[in-house]
């Protein structure tokens, strides 16, 4: 599953994988702005950090099992997703899409032009 949450993340226009930290974790980017974190959890479960809406973060937490307040991250902005089987791959997708766009909607209109153009 990571692999194929790896692939999603690479094929959304002008994101990056890269190595800031490391060999791992793993972090998307676009515009110069993470999107997404995946790092292997304590429990041999994959988990991916997203960049989400405060309001809607606290209501997939609360709503969710697999969704936590951002590990390392600012939580108010930030949940962890934790890849266990419990979410389907669409779920965790629109969660990659919204992070997405929040980071891009944040990016200077150039870069946001050169994104819509490509």
């Amino acid at each position: 599953m990571k692999n194929k949450i790896m692939d999603y993340c690479l094929k959304k226009r002008g994101a990056v994988k890269e190595y800031p930290f490391g060999p791992e974790p793993e972090v998307f980017k676009v515009g110069g702005k993470m999107f997404a974190f995946i790092y292997e959890g304590a429990e041999e479960a994959c988990r991916i950090n997203l960049k989400c809406d405060p309001v809607i973060a606290g209501n997939l937490r609360e709503q969710l099992e697999a969704v936590k307040p951002g590990y390392h991250m600012n939580k108010k902005h930030w949940n962890t997703v934790i890849v266990d089987g419990s979410l389907s791959l669409t779920e965790i997708y629109d969660m990659i899409d919204h992070s997405y766009n929040l980071v891009v909607g944040k990016l200077p209109r150039s870069q946001r032009d050169l994104l819509q153009e490509e």
